[in-house]
């Protein structure tokens, strides 16, 4: 079982991830991330498990939906661009990262 994070911890991952946090939501993290992570690994668990790639027996189906479109346009655009730390209009303002000049 995966430890509790520290508050630093908490405050760290906020910082570079660049999202402001709350004071409830940093108390509250801790145990929300503990739990995350140890899904994480059960998950990673039966993904490891080589007993899973044989074949099996038994019936397969999928389930379908049909797609819809659950909120207005643009309803969250203005939210999310105010959590940027730079935009231009809608898009996000980034370091350059790859070189061109090759």
């Amino acid at each position: 079982m995966l430890g509790l994070m520290k508050r630093e911890d908490i405050e760290h991952l906020s910082t570079l991830s660049r999202i402001r946090l709350t004071e409830k939501e940093i108390e509250t993290l801790p145990k929300e991330l503990s739990t995350i992570m140890e899904y994480v690994s059960v998950v990673s668990g039966i993904a490891d498990n080589k007993e899973l790639d044989k074949p099996q027996v038994g019936a397969r189906f999928n389930i379908f939906r049909k797609d819809s479109i659950t909120n207005k346009p643009n309803e969250f655009s203005e939210d999310i661009i105010s959590e940027m730390p730079e935009s231009e209009g809608r898009f996000m303002s980034v370091k350059k990262i790859l070189q061109t000049d090759e």
